[in-house]
């Protein structure tokens, strides 16, 4: 039985909101479904995305498949950067604590990374809206504007 992870669609109309789940390929989209790991709202900037990343984890070494979607989500939250990491334990390349130290290091720098883009965003929308004051332009003294 082939198994997918991948996105299923609630909300209404114009307002998307997905659930991950993992499901049996020839399910329908809306339709039956193994298991629920997730949640994922692309309308919040920057996207919400709550997931188990042990579940996606789990799913992920049984041999389950993300779409395209669902890919980039597991590794906008790390998920396959952590089953990349214990690979390598797996190999014998370094031990658990090295691989658990690299996640938690780049955890820890895509959290920062996340704040700064949410800061921007916020930023930029006071700015469309006026509410934050706005760089006046420098005028030209009367003598230089062009005359002839």
């Amino acid at each position: 039985m082939p198994v997918k992870i991948r996105l299923q669609r609630h909300g209404s109309k114009k307002r998307p909101f997905y659930f991950i789940v993992v499901a049996d390929a020839r399910a329908p989209r809306d339709g039956k479904f193994i298991q629920k790991i997730g949640t994922y709202n692309p309308l919040t900037v920057p996207a919400a995305v709550q997931l188990d990343r042990q579940k996606a984890l789990d799913w992920l070494h049984k041999g389950a498949q993300p779409t395209d979607t669902v890919r980039r989500i597991l590794s906008y939250k790390g998920v396959l950067y952590l089953k990349h990491l214990l690979r390598g334990v797996k190999l014998g390349l370094f031990d658990d604590a090295a691989a658990m130290e690299k996640f938690q290091k780049w955890h820890s720098e895509h959290e920062v990374q996340l704040r700064k883009r949410q800061e921007d965003h916020r930023k930029s929308k006071f700015v469309k809206r006026g509410q934050a004051p706005v760089r006046k332009a420098e005028k030209k003294p009367e003598g230089e504007a062009g005359e002839e």
